[in-house]
């Protein structure tokens, strides 16, 4: 099949300023692995400007094709260590979405942006869409950055973020499963060399701490973006119920996570309100086909994930680490 019948590009109605930017096959026997030689160039020129590119209606083949589609960009695909979220291996470099309950809304978020170390790209292949629900939204992280009022902006980049984690208890996934050994030494070594904190409390359980940024600067067209999970590990971010019944059983420092200022000073929850309300204002929700493959430049684009009913399979590859100077 010649180059120029096998897609075409077009704009999906839900896109917002081009995001994301829609690529569709011209027939279903179209290998989404076999397009790959002339899907990666359209990906160089393009995905700098849209943040984010749909591929729909190409054969994907499976988990292991996906695979080798997101691997075929040129780096290697990443391990998903120092998660903040419950995830299963299902194949090398590929992994499960957030395993959280069907009804859970998860808010707009870029990909371990709670860290000093991030993936640059990040996949998604909708094996099996939702019967209902079950959208992954996403939303332009430069948009993000520029709609929030400027004075918590600058607020946010010259305090930094510090996040703190406690692992376990039956609260938050186990540290033997974030960082994938049970060995204590592997977790300092990881640790040391990735500029976190570590403390091992006297229940055996682990407490970590890092200063990380709020906000970025893109290292390839160098525009500005919102990166931070403030909002989502803040303890406003737990429905009132939930939060004073934490509150009752542990003490803040306990909590499974929080974030303060990077001095140690509490954020106010007023202003992380105002950020959740940009970032609703900025989301695009569009309706998975199973099928779909989504492909994000992760400090360009946000992504959440919408409450759902009835079966559902999305995975996830993630490429290009990169790390905060």
């Amino acid at each position: 099949m010649e180059v120029a019948s096998m897609f075409r590009i077009e704009a999906l109605p839900e896109a917002r300023e081009g995001l994301p930017l829609l690529v569709t096959a011209s027939g279903p026997e179209v290998s989404l692995v076999d397009a790959l030689a002339v899907l990666r160039p359209l990906v160089d020129s393009r995905l700098a400007d849209c943040a984010g590119m749909l591929f729909r209606g190409f054969e994907v083949g499976g988990p292991e094709r996906f695979r080798e589609f997101a691997g075929g960009f040129g780096h290697p695909l990443l391990t998903y260590e120092f998660g903040s979220t419950p995830r299963s291996n299902v194949t090398a470099g590929v992994y499960t979405s957030t395993e959280y309950p069907p009804h859970q809304h998860i808010p707009l978020h870029n990909e371990q942006a709670y860290t000093r170390d991030w993936p640059m790209k990040i996949w998604f292949y909708s094996v099996l869409a939702a019967a209902e629900g079950g959208e992954t939204p996403i939303a332009d992280s430069r948009e993000i950055y520029r709609r929030i009022a400027p004075a918590i902006r600058e607020r946010f980049a010259e305090r930094g973020l510090l996040y703190v984690r406690n692992f376990g208890n039956g609260l938050d996934v186990g540290w033997e499963h974030v960082f994938n050994t049970e060995d204590r030494a592997v977790v300092e070594a990881y640790c040391r060399s990735h500029r976190i904190e570590c403390e091992w409390k006297d229940d055996g359980e682990l407490r970590t701490r890092q200063l990380c940024q709020a906000v970025a600067r893109h290292p390839q067209t160098g525009a500005d973006v919102w990166f931070n999970q403030a909002h989502l590990f803040h303890v406003s971010n737990l429905p009132d119920e939930v939060r004073e019944t934490l509150l009752d059983i542990v003490d803040e420092e306990d909590l499974p996570r929080n974030v303060y200022y990077g001095d140690g000073s509490p954020i106010e929850a007023a202003l992380l309100d105002d950020i959740r309300g940009v970032l609703e204002d900025t989301k695009v929700t569009f309706p998975w086909q199973t099928g779909d493959v989504l492909m994000l430049d992760n400090m360009l684009a946000a992504h959440a994930r919408a409450p759902f009913s009835g079966p559902r399979k999305v995975v996830v590859a993630m490429a290009q680490a990169h790390g905060a100077d």
